[in-house]
């Protein structure tokens, strides 16, 4: 079993920056793949970002590709996104998830993750 919380969400202005934090309390952190994803009204949960148990793989949509990084710190039992040139579009609820795996490669399905945080809500004015 595994806990997560989210952190750090809020509004921001286009072109602005956040960097959302998900701390993990429970099973040892290294067992876990990490993951992002968003969720913004009457849409579907959309995977925004993942990394694998030790922080040497990694995914990212397109639509996030080369403005947002994931990254964990396993000392800290935390998983981090930072998110800069932000979009009105990036508005959403964003949650992290966690799958027990140390396989190389990050997962990018939601149906894979186990364990989920409550969110936190990004908001973007345009």
């Amino acid at each position: 079993q595994v806990q997560l919380v989210e952190s750090g969400g809020g509004l921001v202005q286009a072109g602005g920056s956040l960097r959302l934090s998900c701390a993990a309390s429970g099973r040892t952190f290294t067992s876990y793949a990490m993951g992002w994803f968003r969720q913004a009204p009457g849409k579907e949960r959309e995977f925004v970002a993942a990394i694998n148990w030790g922080g040497g793989h990694t995914y990212y949509a397109d639509s996030v590709k080369g403005r947002f990084t994931i990254s964990r710190d396993n000392a800290k039992n935390t998983v981090y996104l930072q998110m800069s040139s932000l979009k009105p579009e990036d508005t959403a609820a964003y949650y992290c998830a966690a799958k027990s795996t140390q396989t190389y490669y990050a997962v990018r399905s939601h149906l894979e993750y186990g364990y989920w945080g409550q969110g936190t809500q990004v908001t973007v004015s345009s």
